[in-house]
């Protein structure tokens, strides 16, 4: 059984961002994985990365918790609405923190090491535009980014990608089949 942790990088409560992770975690507890949801509308923690990568900036408590949670886990889900094409800011900010490389241990001894290398991961975004658009149009620009130059970069092997598209336009018999579809991804642990 797999280890998950779901990063839901929306920074409201509440959202269809949530509710996909919290399907994905109800369908991965459902198969007898362990799933943990680190939404990050309730994390307390400083998304600013205050003094760039020149000078350490500890983590806050939760997100210290996160962090553990994360490197502990086997596979990652990164769920977040697509906001000015890219993740929001609080995603971001998210990540810039908990990968700042002075507090790496292995980097810390001069040595760099992919600390989420054998993980798996999969990207969820939701967005305003017709997914063909995002992707014929505009290149998957975020999710390059947070697969490649983030994700792989940090050691993760396979990362599966689900757009959902058009939020707004959608009927809610439509939203539902999304949810379940991501309760059945968190079933198999994709």
């Amino acid at each position: 059984m797999a280890k998950i942790v779901l990063v839901v990088g929306h920074p409201r409560a509440d959202t269809f961002c949530g509710a996909l992770g919290e399907a994905y975690r109800d369908g991965a507890a459902a198969a007898g994985h362990e799933a943990t949801v680190v939404a990050l509308a309730s994390l307390a923690f400083d998304p600013i990365l205050r003094g760039g990568y020149s000078q350490v900036q500890p983590r806050e408590p939760d997100l210290e918790a996160a962090y553990l949670d994360c490197l502990a886990a086997d596979h990652l889900v990164l769920i977040f609405p697509l906001w000015l094409g890219d993740m929001p800011a609080l995603l971001k900010g998210f990540l810039e923190r908990i990968l700042q490389p002075e507090l790496i241990r292995s980097v810390k001894a001069g040595a760099f090491t992919q600390v989420l290398k054998g993980k798996s991961a999969r990207i969820i975004v939701t967005m305003g535009m017709p997914a063909f658009v995002y992707r014929w149009w505009f290149g998957s620009y975020a999710v390059k980014i947070l697969k490649r130059n983030i994700l792989r970069f940090m050691g993760v092997g396979r990362v599966c990608v689900t757009v959902r598209g058009s939020i707004e336009a959608v009927s809610a018999e439509k939203r539902q089949r999304w949810i379940e579809a991501a309760r059945e991804l968190g079933r198999r642990a994709l």
